[in-house]
């Protein structure tokens, strides 16, 4: 079931391509090995409560006026500079399960998971060891390793649309490899994206774009020529009638639309039942490609991803963050006949010179092993759903118009009444209440992404007890704002 605005939808929900292991994942969260245990989470818990008396961020601060020095901005990606919330940004120190503890010793429930690789829990000990052993072989070899098949049989036995992958280093990659795929594979010039989507940094998706860009209201970027971006078209998500006008007014132009199957860089934004279904019909009569961005939906609606939850198959698709399980990386696939474009095997030129590395795979193949247990998804549709639904009816009852709703792992609201169907929709959210929320939350022990327009995580480590005690927070940071 995913809670959509606070409303019900029925998905078909396939729950298959899962293998289940020797042992299962449990309701506690402590799998096959008890270490994580309850006095562990005991203490953890009794920290949170202390650090509500003596939050500082003292070091923080100190950190940060130094790297304002060193970088630009204090940061290397700018959402982290706090700059839409308000308040002085946190530097972290350490992560562990579904906690990280910041450099002035507060500690916090995290809802970003590193923008979505955690879905396991931050440092879980096998990935750890895993990688441990790895490093003992070399970081890196340039050169192709048996690790790099292991990761490609599972991802093409996971998600539908891809027959055969090739692994780059970050979402951007992935998605600038996958458009130059499409237009070399339908030789035609033009792209649809849709208005707060965000496909990475790369020049001809900075149009309209969502994530950094729409959380420091910026408009297209500086710096990108006309050229790069004239043959890029946008619509409004879950806008029918206005794809199809592009295809009517660019007939055998378009090379593919590209899209995040649920928006997470506008906030949390679902398609409509009819949306996605509608969009693969329109992209087959035209002879044009459908492109999945799953960067952040691939693995966490589903083994499968999104396409897999929605039952909907697109030509190509790109995957990042989970698939390297916190380790930089990405990768694009589909079927095998397009994919034989790219070199070596085809014409369409790509390289990376880290792509493929030892320690990215086994962080990914031993992540991806996690995600096969058992309970796994419904684990998550529990504990997320939950969540949202709390937080929401915190709102009702603190008399703040609210809404919001999850999909399995991923989770967002807004402070409008609703309901959000797309960017500009996301844009009538009172940003400065959200703000004043946000910091709130920090206070508590609570960490959510310092934007209004980025969406949450959960993870396998979350448990119930981190999931009251996040209402119980919003609750009282709502009444006091």
């Amino acid at each position: 079931m995913a809670a959509v605005n606070g409303v019900g939808l029925s998905w078909p929900s396939k729950l298959t391509k899962t293998k289940t292991p020797k042992c299962g994942f449990s309701p506690s969260h402590r799998r096959c090995n008890p270490s994580s245990s309850s006095a562990a989470t005991i203490r953890m818990t009794a920290s949170v409560d202390e650090k509500k008396k003596t939050f500082t961020l003292e070091k923080s601060e100190e950190a940060f006026s130094k790297a304002k020095e060193l970088m630009p901005g204090g940061v290397n990606s700018p959402v982290r500079a706090f700059k839409s919330v308000g308040g002085q940004p946190i530097i972290i120190d350490s992560v562990k399960g579904s906690r990280m503890r910041d450099i002035d010793g507060n500690e916090y429930i995290d809802y970003v998971g590193s923008w979505g690789p955690a879905i396991i829990g931050h440092a879980d000990d096998e990935v750890l060891a895993a990688l441990a052993e790895t490093m003992k072989k070399g970081t890196s070899f340039g050169a192709p390793c048996l690790l790099e098949n292991t990761l490609a049989e599972m991802v093409i036995s996971a998600v539908p649309s891809i027959e055969m992958v090739r692994f780059v280093n970050s979402g951007t990659e992935a998605c600038m490899g996958v458009l130059r795929l499409a237009r070399a594979f339908t030789c035609r010039p033009k792209i649809i994206k849709f208005e707060g989507c965000y496909h990475g940094h790369a020049d001809p998706f900075l149009v309209k774009a969502g994530s950094g860009v729409a959380t420091l209201g910026l408009p297209d970027s500086p710096g990108v020529p006309k050229a790069a971006t004239i043959d890029t078209l946008t619509a409004p998500y879950n806008d029918i009638s206005a794809v199809e006008s592009l295809f009517e007014e660019h007939k055998g132009e378009i090379a593919a639309v590209i899209l995040e199957p649920v928006v997470g860089n506008a906030g949390f934004i679902p398609p409509k039942l009819e949306f996605l279904a509608a969009i693969r019909k329109i992209t087959k009569e035209n002879d044009a490609l459908l492109i999945f961005d799953e960067v952040m939906t691939g693995f966490r609606l589903a083994y499968g991803g999104a396409q897999e939850y929605f039952g909907i198959t697109p030509d190509l698709t790109t995957l990042g963050k989970i698939i390297g399980g916190g380790l930089p990386v990405g990768a694009y696939g589909g079927r095998r006949d397009i994919m034989e474009m790219v070199a070596p095997a085809g014409p369409m030129y790509q390289a990376g010179t880290l792509s493929g590395n030892p320690l990215a795979m086994t962080a990914g193949i031993h992540t991806l092993k996690r995600l096969q247990g058992q309970g796994t998804y419904e684990h998550l549709d529990k504990i997320t759903g939950e969540l949202t639904q709390g937080i929401l009816d915190a709102g009702k009852k603190t008399g703040h118009a609210m809404c919001g709703g999850s999909i399995r792992g991923m989770f967002g609201f807004f402070f409008a009444d609703g309901p959000v169907y797309n960017f500009s929709d996301a844009k009538k959210s009172d940003t400065e209440k959200f703000g004043r929320f946000y910091r709130g939350m920090l206070e508590e022990g609570v960490y959510f992404a310092p934007s209004q327009f980025e969406a949450g995580f959960t993870s396998l480590a979350h448990t119930p007890e981190d999931i009251q005690r996040t209402i119980a927070a919003a609750e009282k940071v709502l009444k006091q704002i």
